[in-house]
């Protein structure tokens, strides 16, 4: 009982206090051959050697009190047994042993707690443990499934919580970096994101600012030399741009409109200040600007390239002849530049976007006022888009009626009350005193057409820029006006302030100095252009008063000798000036010189319209549309057009004749020309001066449309048809337009010349909703009165859109409910379809 008492004091000491070394290499071979030579004297002996091993491998430290085993033989211990030395000299080994069959050694634990990876004894090296290892790594696995998934849940959680952090972080720089100024505006200093809204929180305005400029690039506040002390907002992008914003000054009591200033300067010469206004997110639509060929109704319809924003030929330029730095969107926000600027416009409809920029070129906006480009421009804000409009126009303060004579308010009412005969033949010869004549005398005969004014083209002179009347064409023209006066006519002359090279008067203005000079040339010697069908032209500068008076001398002349009535200023537009241009006085744009022509004579001379314009001038003075040539194209243009120059703020606008203009020599594609007519076998009739007839259905729907305009313009007279049917229907829209739209425009001129609301206006400015917005062929007088005329060859039927309210209609007399369409709505050729505004309770 001795022996197994010791055997278990050493494996309880081996298992818990004894470390597990690792024997060398040679160790290993060296038992490896012994265990294989003496297999049997192991096990014989395995009470002696073993106890003897083990006593010899095991530090003298982690001995126990009982060093050794015995098996009742010992004399064996003491020939086997070492010395104390050796033995703490020796570390403690494992014995490899290859036992004949797998049975529990001395050294096995119980029986449960076997296996490979935990017995000392089985291990044959550091790489066969390794394996052992991995290739119970499955069968964990296996065992415990839901550890993993509970791993990969826990993993998931944790990218979720890492996302939606760096998330909220974004958000919050945003936040930080987006500061609200004035209570309604938002401004993203990093982004450059400018975003406004309306009372009722909504975002009527979204603009993305200083475009070109770095993303990324910080801004900081300005140093304190660049402040204002208005209390403007100041922000710089080093070396770029410098930034304004400020609140204007309002009295909320009066009007709710609030606007706010933008200013950016460049730094630098080669940065162009740009701003793009957004309308895919607003969900807004805009209007005003300009007519081009490439824009429609609303602007953001069409599209447009960066272009100088100035006036030109729409047949040849990307503007039309009048325009106004002035935007506005169905949400209430308007866009007011500063003539100041030198404004490049585009309208990118791919990227939803109205965009604005600064930039020098060497002719439209040459003469440069600052250093380096400037970009300013007002963003203005109301209730509601209507109400934006009228107090943006309106004229409270300064009422257009305020200086004006009666007989200045004579003539605007004659205007509207009574035709214009324009008499424009192509060529000079064409024009004499017998033509004059026998054009009154065929209007006439017509009978129910009031006399009105007679406008004679600039044929009248010799030359343009003579301002004399061509005696040899015009012998008798005082007699010839003493009669139209007599029959009811007023004569009108038109002018220019261009002088042809073959005019007498060329030699005395250059020599005076009176012409527009070479920007970078001898002062003596005048800048020269085309016009019209003059090659070579000087222009009178505008700006120099000397001009002004040697101008008023020649046509002070023409009015004592003929009694002329009044004039017609055809300034042409901005191309029409030299490439380089110098006046007297510097002008910002070459736009500039048509407003400065029109002041200069607006109060001593009788002017009863312009050919274009810039800013609005003083009436009686109508704003005339572009020449149309005759076709059903042109035809749907002029609707669109008169309600972007009505929104643009000029209330009494000039359309173009019934049918189409004659245009000048050198554009004859715009002549009119005969395409078909309302039956087969009819041919158009030709004219005296060799021009054919527009086509009869164009011209008749034509005069429908002229009817409800606010001047009616002639100059083919539909007695030249011979045709019955259509003096018959030209007899009743005369008295259509006397008994109903005559009253109708008097009533709202007084509207316009308080509140400048144009006389002819879109749907959406007397009635809301959303199809209002995007309606470009129909128009209304006021409120009262809708417009919806055929625009399309060979058509009886169309669309009408009605405003809320009660209607009744034009042309069976019939009452309809308004805020909705009208499908197939039918017209025949011989009436128009308009819809007269009742008062809700009529239907009972």
């Amino acid at each position: 009982m001795d022996n197994p008492s010791r055997f278990n004091t050493f494996a309880h000491t081996f298992k818990y206090r004894s470390p597990l070394w690792i024997e060398s290499d040679s160790d290993l071979s060296r038992s490896s051959e012994n265990r294989s030579n003496s297999d049997d004297s192991v096990r014989s002996d395995s009470s002696g050697s073993i106890n003897n091993y083990l006593d010899s491998k095991i530090p003298e430290h982690h001995q126990s009190t009982a060093s050794g085993f015995s098996d009742g033989d010992n004399t064996q211990d003491d020939n086997n047994a070492l010395s104390d030395e050796e033995r703490a000299k020796t570390p403690l080994r494992s014995p490899r042993r290859k036992l004949p069959r797998r049975s529990r050694s001395e050294f096995s634990m119980d029986d449960e707690d076997y296996s490979p990876s935990n017995s000392v004894t089985s291990v044959n090296s550091l790489a066969s443990l390794l394996k052992e290892k991995l290739q119970s790594i499955p069968q964990k696995m296996r065992k415990k499934p839901t550890d993993y998934k509970l791993r990969a849940f826990v993993l998931l959680m944790f990218l979720a919580v890492a996302f939606f952090i760096g998330f909220a972080y974004t958000l919050y720089r945003q936040k930080a970096l987006t500061k609200a100024y004035f209570e309604s505006v938002q401004f993203n200093e990093g982004k450059r994101l400018i975003r406004i809204f309306n009372r009722d929180d909504i975002e009527i305005l979204r603009a993305s600012l200083a475009i070109g400029v770095q993303n990324k690039k910080k801004s900081f506040p300005c140093l304190p030399e660049h402040r204002r002390p208005d209390g403007s907002i100041c922000l710089e992008w080093q070396e770029d741009l410098r930034f304004y914003l400020k609140c204007l000054p309002h009295d909320p009591g009066v009007d709710n409109t609030t606007c706010y200033s933008v200013h950016w300067k460049a730094l630098r010469n080669d940065l162009a200040p740009m701003d793009c206004f957004d309308w895919s997110e607003t969900k807004v639509h805009w209007y005003g600007g300009g007519q081009s060929a490439n824009l429609t109704w609303p602007l953001d319809s069409g599209s447009i390239d960066f272009t100088p924003f100035i006036t030109g030929d729409m047949q040849k330029n990307q503007f039309g002849n009048v325009l106004t730095r002035y935007l506005i969107n169905s949400k209430g926000a308007a866009i007011i530049i500063d003539e100041e600027t030198p404004l490049y416009l585009a309208v990118n409809d791919r990227k939803k976007q109205i965009c604005i920029k600064a930039q020098f070129d060497d002719f439209a906006f040459a003469n440069q006022l600052t250093e380096f480009p400037e970009l300013k421009y007002n963003i203005c804000t109301s209730l509601d888009m209507k109400s934006l409009h009228s107090s943006i126009h309106s004229h409270s303060r300064a009422p257009l009626w305020d200086g004006l004579k009666p007989a200045d308010m004579q003539t605007l009412e004659s205007l509207i009350s009574e035709p214009v005969w324009q008499i424009a033949p192509r060529f000079k010869h064409e024009l004499q005193a017998e033509t004059i004549s026998k054009y009154t005398e065929d209007v006439i005969d017509l009978g129910f057409l009031k006399q009105g004014h007679v406008l004679i083209n600039e044929f009248w002179q010799n030359e343009i820029g003579d301002f004399t009347v061509d005696t040899s064409r015009f012998k008798t023209l005082n007699t010839t006006v003493d009669k139209l006066h007599r029959r009811g006519f007023k004569v009108a002359f038109t002018i220019q302030p261009f002088i042809s090279t073959e005019s007498g008067n060329f030699a005395e203005t250059v020599q005076k100095r009176l012409l527009i000079t070479e920007r970078n040339g001898d002062r003596k010697i005048p800048a020269l252009t085309r016009f019209k069908s003059v090659d070579s032209a000087g222009v009178l500068d505008a700006t120099d008063q000397r001009a002004h008076a040697w101008i008023y001398d020649k046509l002070q002349i023409v009015m004592d000798e003929y009694h002329i009535d009044s004039f017609f200023f055809d300034l042409g537009t901005a191309y029409d000036m030299p490439h380089y241009y110098r006046c007297e006085k510097r002008l910002i744009n070459p736009d500039q010189y048509k407003t400065a022509f029109v002041k200069a004579f607006e109060k001593s001379l009788n002017i009863i319209g312009v050919s274009s314009a810039v800013s609005l001038p003083r009436p009686p003075m109508f704003v005339s549309l572009p020449p149309f040539e005759s076709s059903w194209e042109a035809l749907r243009s002029v609707i669109p057009t008169m309600l972007t120059y009505g929104v643009n703020g000029y209330p009494f606008i000039m359309p173009g004749a019934v049918g189409g203009d004659i245009y000048w020599p050198g554009s004859e594609q715009f002549l009119p020309s005969a395409k078909g007519s309302l039956d087969s076998n009819a041919t158009n009739a030709t004219q005296e001066n060799g021009i054919d007839l527009p086509e009869k259905e164009l011209y008749i729907r034509w005069l429908q449309m002229a009817t409800f305009l606010p001047v009616m313009k002639f100059t083919h007279l539909p007695s030249k048809y011979n045709d019955e049917r259509v003096l018959e229907m030209a007899k009743n829209l005369t008295i259509l337009r006397q008994k109903l739209i005559t009253p109708l425009l008097l009533k709202y001129k007084r509207e316009a010349l308080e509140e400048g609301l144009p006389l002819v206006r879109p749907l959406w400015l007397g009635a809301g909703g959303e199809a209002s917005l995007l309606v470009r062929d129909e128009f209304t007088i006021g409120d009262e009165i809708v417009v919806a005329p055929v625009l399309y060859p060979n058509q009886t039927t169309r669309e009408v859109y009605l405003p809320a309210g009660l209607w009744q209609d034009g042309i069976d007399g019939s009452l309809r409910k308004g805020n909705r369409w009208m499908h197939e709505y039918r017209v025949p050729i011989h009436r128009v379809a308009y819809f007269i505004r009742k008062p809700d309770d009529m239907r009972f």
